[in-house]
């Protein structure tokens, strides 16, 4: 037998055993005392409360064993006893008043008929025989403690194991994102001093112009950094879904002609994740506008509900005619994106973000170039 149901079928064959057992003995017992067979019927029929009240079932066997014939459920009802009870000098009083039971009828009965040694050997094997189920009881009844000790220990410690090996992996990422942050802010740093020199010492408009964009990109690349390592000094997020104005007018700056349309970042409460899965929606979508139609009319739409958020980047044909559309040269990689994480992978790893949050992302050609379709729930997504 296996399982819960196995196991409930065991013990009640047990339980039956031990009150059907008893009974066989006794009636199998002979005595010259008519009422010790109904006594230790009694004590047989006794033993069913056993497991609510021990010391009850005991207390009934106590007139079969004066009558000789209840020591087969007294062994069973003393059993029960040692396994509930873990007083020990209650169970020695328990057991010491059924040896006497058992032993005294005997012993005021034949104390002329018996000798000292034959009165000794009978006491002895009273005490023997009341004392041993006790004691197994006992026994029994501390190795499933240990048992259930030694189980909550192993627990602990397997507890202990998992939080110092989580704390390892977490120091282990700290110091990998401080090496990052050390190694890779430093250039960024660097690329921000460059930039402000340059335009401190150019003449030209264009170059100062540009000089202060490069700036700007690697002042907002280290900062993001940061933020992404956690180690920002400070909580405002920079790709959030509310720094998609700045992101837009950046973009304006760089000499994108896009349009932003926004009835619902702004007004709705997001979560983190979905915040910034939006604002890298955005991110990525104008990215490839200047990458694949440079000078093409883009429009970024925000609208949604209390339980969807939609984002459409529309852009028109490229003005240079290099490229047929906005992400037309990713979009295959929409419909069925690699494993690739969360970001970092163009529209495969932008895919893959947004289905993580529940949403779908689409890259459809439209009119006159390409669309990217974006829907996020906002509730958690299972």
């Amino acid at each position: 037998m296996s399982g819960p149901a196995g196991f409930g079928r065991e013990r009640l064959l047990l339980d039956v055993l031990a009150v059907l057992v008893p009974v066989v003995v006794v009636l199998l017992s002979e005595t010259d005392q008519a009422w010790a067979l109904p006594a230790a019927l009694v004590a047989c029929a006794g033993l069913v409360l056993r497991h609510r009240c021990p010391l009850l079932s005991l207390l009934l066997c106590l007139p079969g064993l004066v009558g000789g014939l209840a020591w087969a459920p007294t062994c069973v009802a003393l059993f029960r006893l040692g396994r509930a009870w873990s007083n020990t000098w209650w169970l020695l009083c328990c057991a010491l008043l059924a040896a006497l039971s058992a032993f005294l009828p005997v012993a005021v009965q034949q104390w002329q008929l018996l000798s000292a040694a034959s009165l000794t050997m009978a006491a002895v094997t009273a005490l023997v025989c009341a004392g041993v189920p006790t004691v197994m009881g006992t026994l029994l009844a501390t190795r499933a403690q240990l048992t259930a000790s030694l189980d909550r220990l192993r627990a602990a410690t397997e507890s202990e194991l998992l939080a110092k090996e989580g704390a390892a992996r977490a120091e282990e990422r700290s110091r990998i994102a401080r090496e990052i942050h050390d190694a890779v802010g430093h250039h960024v740093t660097l690329i921000a001093v460059e930039a402000a020199a340059l335009h401190a010492s150019s003449e030209q408009a264009e170059v100062r112009a540009s000089a202060t964009r490069v700036r700007e990109l690697a002042k907002e690349a280290l900062g993001e950094m940061r933020s992404t390592l956690g180690l920002a000094a400070d909580q405002r997020d920079s790709t959030s879904a509310r720094a998609i104005p700045e992101l837009v007018a950046r973009a304006r700056r760089s000499g994108i002609r896009v349009t932003l349309s926004d009835e619902c970042s702004q007004a709705v409460q997001l979560s983190p994740g979905v915040s910034r899965a939006v604002y890298r929606v955005v991110q990525e979508a104008l990215t490839n506008v200047s990458k694949h139609a440079p000078g093409a009319a883009v429009v970024v739409e925000l609208t949604g509900d209390d339980e969807l958020l939609r984002v459409v980047v529309r852009n028109g044909a490229p003005v240079l005619g290099a490229h047929a559309g906005v992400l037309g040269a990713h979009a295959g990689a929409v419909g069925d994106a690699p494993d690739v994480g969360c970001g970092g992978s163009g529209l495969a790893g932008l895919s893959e973000r947004v289905r993580m949050l529940g949403g779908t992302l689409d890259a459809v050609p439209s009119d006159e170039g390409f669309e990217l379709r974006a829907e996020i729930p906002l509730s958690p997504a299972a």
